[in-house]
């Protein structure tokens, strides 16, 4: 018969009746601290990511809502391929690489229906960037207007409606954004329900 705390007799460490993954003996002793530790690291990680793509939904230059995809995959690694359904993390990537493809899309339509140039779109990209930094909560929407208000005039004079093409900019980027941040918003919930089964689980 195998002596109390070894495993199988053979002088080993059995392990703590909290580690209760299928690996949970091997040479040397029990895993479950190993497996807490990377579920943190993943767990900090992705918090991270789901962070960095919030402020990527406002920031032209970041994927925000595929920045914050990474964070379910980041947890996956930790915890494990069956935290999610394969089903769920389908939908959201389609969900993070769609509303990605329609920030996009959505200016370019709005601004030539209003009659607006490319310098309007930046315009109100770094209006609404700069309006979110430094007038929040709701400099993002007069920063968004106000933007593309000014380059269109600037960068845009023989446009004689600047006033209508600003409007066209500013529907199109405010939409596309809040796209973004209401996928990102979805993706983040479900990283933080991922990682409470990932930790239910050590």
């Amino acid at each position: 018969a195998a002596r109390p705390g070894t495993a199988a007799g053979r002088g080993r460490p059995a392990c703590g009746a909290a580690c209760r993954r299928p690996l949970g003996r091997v040479r040397g002793g029990c895993v479950h601290s190993r497996y807490m530790a990377l579920t943190i690291i993943m767990t900090v990680l992705g918090s991270v990511a789901v962070v960095i793509g919030l402020i990527g939904c406002v920031v032209p230059i970041l994927p925000g809502p595929i920045v914050s995809y990474l964070a379910l995959v980041l947890i996956s690694l930790a915890g494990g391929w069956d935290l999610y359904t394969v089903a769920t993390l389908i939908i959201l990537a389609v969900l993070a690489v769609g509303t990605t493809v329609m920030d996009s899309v959505l200016p370019a339509v709005s601004s030539r229906r209003a009659g607006a140039g490319r310098a309007g779109v930046w315009g109100s990209v770094l209006g609404m960037l700069i309006g979110t930094v430094f007038f929040p909560p709701f400099g993002m929407i007069i920063g968004a207007f106000a933007g593309a208000l000014v380059f269109e005039i600037i960068f845009n004079p023989e446009n004689r409606a600047p006033l209508k093409a600003a409007m066209g900019v500013f529907k199109g980027t405010v939409l596309a954004t809040l796209l973004k941040i209401v996928a990102a918003g979805v993706i983040g919930f479900y990283f933080v329900h991922g990682t409470v089964r990932a930790f239910a689980s050590l």
